[in-house]
C-alpha cells in the first residue's frame, strides 16, 4: 500500500510541475503577444532630452539599412481629451500611416476603422477604455465622434485670459485594445497634426522600427545603434519591456523552486516506502547473506526497487500532466477572469518535460540510494 503512495505522491509533483511550467509558458507567450505587437522591434530615442530634430539622422540611410521593413516618425506627449463633460489624460501619439501596418493595427480593432485620415479630414484612434471614459460611441454608418484634444503650450507664459493649451476637435474613427495599458492611455493621431499641435517644425520624440521577418532584433539594434551614433538609445520591444518578461520568468523559476520541495518531502514516502520493504525483506537478506551474498547484490536490488518505484511514478506524472495540458488546449475548461470567456493559455514544451524528468530523476536517485546505503549498513554484516 505505502508503494503505491509512494508512486502517487509523485505522480502527481510531476504532473503539477508539467502544468504549471505549461501555463507559465502560456502566460508568456500571451504578454509577449499582447506588448510585442503594439511595440515595435526597435525604437530610437534621444539620449538626452524629450525631442530631436530629425535632420541628426539620416533617415533614408535608415530605411536602406538591411533587415529594416519599415519605420515611423514619431511626436509623443501627455494631453487631455474631453466630450461634453467628460475628461480623460492620455499618451498621444503621433505616427505616419505605416505605424498602422507596422503593428497589425487592422487586427486588433475593437469598432469602427484603421484610419488617420477620412475623406480628407484627420482622425484618432483612441484605446477602447480612453473612449469609455469619454463615455463616447463610433458611428455605425456615417460621421465621427468628436472630442477635443488640449495639448501643452512649450514655453508658454501663463498670462490673464490666455489658454496654456492648444485646442483641436478631432474625429474618432476607431478603438484599439492591445492590452490594458494601451486601452486606457492612448491615442493614436496623425503626424503632421500632431507636430502641428505641438508647435514642433522638424523636431521628433522617437524612430519607431519594424524589422523583417527572420531578422534577430538584437543584432539589427547594433547595426542601428551605430548609424545613429552614441547621442541616440536604441532599444529593442523586450528591452522596452524588460521588467514585465523578468518578473514573468521569475514567478516561473520561483514556482519550481517551491514544487521541486514539495516533490523532496513526497520522497519521504519513497524512502518509508523502502524502509518497510526492507524491514519486510529481512530475513530473507539475512539468509542471503548467510549464503555469501555479497552486500553491495543486496544494495543493487533495494536500490533498483527505489528506482523503479520513481520511475513508475514519473512516467504516470508526465503522461497525465501532457494530457491535462492537451485537454486544457483542445476544450477549454478553465477560463481566464473578466476576458469574456477567453481560456486560460497553455504552452506545452517538451524542453520542460525533459527539464522536470532531469530534476525529479535526480531526487529520486537520491532518496533511493542514500537510505538504501543507510540500512544495508545498519542491519547486514559482510
Amino acid at each position: 500500500m505505502i508503494t503505491r503512495i509512494s508512486v502517487v505522491g509523485i505522480a502527481i509533483i510531476t504532473a503539477a510541475l508539467i502544468v504549471l511550467l505549461s501555463a507559465f509558458n502560456g502566460i508568456e507567450t500571451m504578454i509577449e503577444n499582447l506588448y510585442s505587437e503594439f511595440d515595435t522591434d526597435l525604437t530610437i530615442r534621444v539620449e538626452k532630452g524629450k525631442s530631436f530634430n530629425e535632420d541628426r539622422i539620416d533617415m533614408k540611410k535608415l530605411a536602406k539599412l538591411d533587415g529594416v521593413s519599415d519605420i515611423s516618425r514619431v511626436v509623443e506627449e501627455v494631453v487631455i481629451l474631453k466630450r461634453e463633460k467628460k475628461w480623460a489624460s492620455v499618451n498621444m501619439i503621433g505616427v505616419e500611416p505605416s505605424f498602422l501596418k507596422m503593428t497589425n493595427m487592422a487586427d486588433n480593432m475593437g469598432e469602427g476603422r484603421p484610419l488617420l485620415q477620412d475623406n480628407g479630414e484627420d482622425r484618432i484612434i483612441l484605446g477602447a477604455g480612453v473612449l469609455g471614459k469619454l463615455e463616447g460611441f463610433i458611428p455605425k454608418q456615417v460621421g465621427a465622434d468628436m472630442v477635443n484634444c488640449y495639448v501643452p503650450k512649450r514655453d508658454a507664459k501663463i498670462r490673464p485670459g490666455k489658454s496654456p493649451f492648444r485646442e483641436k476637435s478631432i474625429g474618432v474613427s476607431g478603438t484599439i485594445s492591445y492590452n490594458r495599458e494601451v486601452s486606457s492611455q492612448t491615442m493614436i493621431i496623425p503626424f503632421e497634426l500632431s507636430r502641428e499641435m505641438m508647435g514642433f517644425k522638424n523636431e521628433i520624440s522617437a524612430i519607431y522600427i519594424d524589422a523583417k521577418a527572420g531578422v534577430d532584433n538584437a543584432e539589427l539594434k547594433e547595426r542601428v545603434q551605430q548609424l545613429v551614433g552614441a547621442d541616440f538609445k536604441v532599444k529593442t520591444s523586450y528591452e522596452k519591456n524588460e521588467l514585465i518578461y523578468k518578473t514573468s520568468q521569475s514567478e516561473r523559476i520561483i514556482v519550481l523552486i517551491i514544487l521541486l520541495f514539495i516533490f523532496v518531502l513526497a520522497a519521504f514516502n519513497l524512502v518509508a516506502s523502502l524502509t518497510m520493504l526492507f524491514v519486510e525483506k529481512l530475513e530473507d537478506v539475512k539468509t542471503m547473506v548467510s549464503f555469501g551474498t555479497p552486500r553491495k547484490y543486496i544494495f543493487r536490488v533495494f536500490f533498483i526497487e527505489g528506482l523503479l518505484i520513481s520511475g513508475k511514478g514519473i512516467l504516470f506524472g508526465l503522461v497525465f500532466g501532457y494530457a491535462l495540458c492537451w485537454a486544457q488546449i483542445q476544450f477549454e475548461f478553465i477560463k481566464m477572469p473578466n476576458t469574456n470567456g477567453e481560456a486560460f493559455p497553455i504552452g506545452l514544451s517538451f524542453v520542460d518535460g525533459l527539464l522536470i524528468f532531469s530534476l525529479v530523476s535526480v531526487l529520486s536517485i537520491i532518496f533511493s540510494y542514500f537510505p538504501v546505503k543507510y540500512l544495508i549498513r545498519r542491519n547486514v554484516n559482510s
